[in-house]
C-alpha cells in the first residue's frame, strides 16, 4: 500500500465528528502504535474523549512503520470519504440493511468508518467498482469453443482459488501477494476487478527534517470484462504477461481449461483497404451511429521480413474524402497499424473517437460505446477469423 495524504483525517474538526465510539473502534487494534506516538486512547467513549488535535498531527505526518492494517483501513475510508461515494455507501448499506446508526448531519468520512466497521470488504468491493468505468483501452480474446458454454457467476470459493493462483505468481515476479479479485454481472456480461500490487518503489522523503526514503509496493487495478453471450473477454492490464495470467486462471477456474482463451486477437483493418468509404456505412447501426469518418490511418509500407520497411500516417477531419481529392491510392503491400475513426452517436452532439489496432487493441472515448461499435465492426468486417493472428 502506498503513503497516503491522509487530507480528511488530518483535520481535527473531522475526527470530532466521527465521534469517540467509532474512533476507539476503529483504532483500538493499534494503541501500541498511537501510545508510541504520544497518544493515548481512551479505553471507552466514557473514559474520555479522544485528543482529535494529536491525532491529526499523527495522520498529517504519517510515519513509515504505521501497521499495514492500519494504513489499509485509512487507504479505504479515505478513498471513500466523498459525497458521491457517501451516497453510493448509505445506498448499499440500505439494500444490505446495514444499520450504519448515522446522525441527522453525518458526513461523508462520518459514513465510509462506520461502513468499515459494519463490513470492511464489502467497502472494498465497493471502492474496487469505482475503478470499472475508468479504463478505455482494452484488448479483446475470443474463445473458439462453439457452442460458447453457459457462464455461471464465480461463487467466492472460485474467486478465492483465482486468487491463490495469482499470487503465486505475482510473487514469482516481485510484485507481493494479497490480490483480490471482484465479480460485478451486468447485463449480457460479467465485470471483474483485479486488484494487486505493483514492484516495489523507493522515493525520497523528509521525517523530522531529515532526509530519508519511502519504501513500498503501489497498488493496482485490473479491468476484464466478459461478452456472456460471445464468449469473449476484453482485458485492461499493464503487461502481456499478465494479460496471459488472466487468461489461463480466468479459462481454468470458470470455464474448466486454461486455454479457453486463445491469445490471438480479433481485429483487422483489411475492410478500409478492401472496400473504402464503404466500410463506414452506418447500415445496420442506424439507429444508434448517424455517421462515421475515418481521421487517421496508420499503415507499414514493405514485404514482410524486411527490416526498412516505411511507415506513413495520415490525418484529416476525413481522410477518405482527401484521398479522394488527391487520387491517393494506398499501396498493395500496405498493412495497417492503427485507425481512428470519429462516430456521430446519436445520442451525443459532438462526435467520439474509436481507435483499432490490429489484432486485438480497441479504445474508446466512453465505455459504453463498445456494444454498438464491435456490432458495426461485425456488419463490416472489421472482426473475423481471419483477423485472428494478423
Amino acid at each position: 500500500m502506498s503513503t497516503v495524504a491522509l487530507r480528511r483525517f488530518s483535520n481535527p474538526d473531522t475526527l470530532r465528528h466521527i465521534g469517540d465510539r467509532y474512533l476507539i473502534e476503529l483504532l483500538s487494534p493499534h494503541r501500541d502504535f498511537f501510545a508510541n506516538r504520544g497518544l493515548d486512547l481512551p479505553a471507552t467513549p466514557t473514559a474520555g474523549p479522544v485528543d482529535c488535535a494529536r491525532l491529526a498531527d499523527i495522520f498529517m505526518m504519517p510515519d513509515t512503520d504505521m501497521p499495514p492494517e492500519l494504513a489499509d483501513s485509512l487507504y479505504y475510508i479515505h478513498e471513500m470519504s466523498l459525497k458521491d461515494t457517501m451516497d453510493k455507501l448509505i445506498e448499499v448499506a440500505d439494500q444490505k440493511h446495514i444499520d450504519l446508526d448515522l446522525p441527522p448531519d453525518a458526513e461523508p468520512a462520518d459514513v465510509a468508518v462506520r461502513f468499515w466497521l459494519k463490513d470492511d470488504r464489502l467497502l472494498q468491493e465497493i471502492h474496487a467498482e469505482q475503478h470499472l468505468t475508468r479504463p478505455k483501452s482494452f484488448l479483446y480474446f475470443s474463445t473458439f469453443v462453439n457452442p460458447v458454454p453457459v457462464f455461471n457467476i464465480p461463487n467466492r470459493e472460485t474467486l478465492a482459488a483465482m486468487e491463490v493462483a495469482m499470487d503465486d505468481w505475482f510473487e514469482s515476479k516481485k510484485r507481493g501477494r494479497g490480490c483480490k479479485v471482484f465479480a460485478y454481472p451486468r447485463e449480457n456480461e460479467c465485470w471483474f476487478m483485479v486488484r494487486h500490487g505493483e514492484t516495489c518503489r523507493r522515493e525520497g522523503s523528509l521525517n523530522q527534517g531529515q532526509p530519508g526514503s519511502v519504501f513500498y509496493r503501489p497498488q493496482k487495478h485490473d479491468i476484464l470484462v466478459y461478452d456472456i453471450a460471445e464468449g469473449e473477454i476484453r482485458i485492461h492490464a499493464g503487461s502481456k504477461k499478465e494479460r496471459e495470467l488472466y487468461l489461463r486462471c480466468f479459462g481454468l477456474n470458470i470455464f474448466g481449461s486454461e486455454h479457453f482463451f486463445p491469445p490471438g486477437g480479433i481485429f483487422t483493418l483489411r475492410p478500409l483497404i478492401q472496400d473504402r468509404e464503404a466500410s463506414l456505412s452506418t447500415e445496420g447501426v442506424e439507429d444508434s451511429i448517424e455517421w462515421i469518418l475515418l481521421k487517421e490511418l496508420e499503415f507499414v509500407i514493405g514485404i514482410p521480413g524486411n527490416n526498412n520497411k516505411e511507415t506513413e500516417i495520415h490525418k484529416a477531419k476525413n481522410l477518405f474524402a482527401v484521398f479522394q481529392n488527391r487520387n491517393f491510392q494506398l499501396p498493395a503491400n500496405t498493412r495497417t497499424k492503427k485507425a481512428v475513426f470519429s462516430f456521430k452517436f446519436r445520442d451525443s452532439k459532438t462526435p467520439r473517437s474509436v481507435t483499432i489496432e490490429p489484432s486485438n487493441k480497441a479504445k474508446y472515448e466512453r465505455d459504453y460505446d463498445s456494444d454498438v461499435v464491435k456490432k458495426w465492426m461485425t456488419l463490416r468486417g472489421f472482426i473475423n477469423e481471419e483477423a485472428i493472428g494478423e
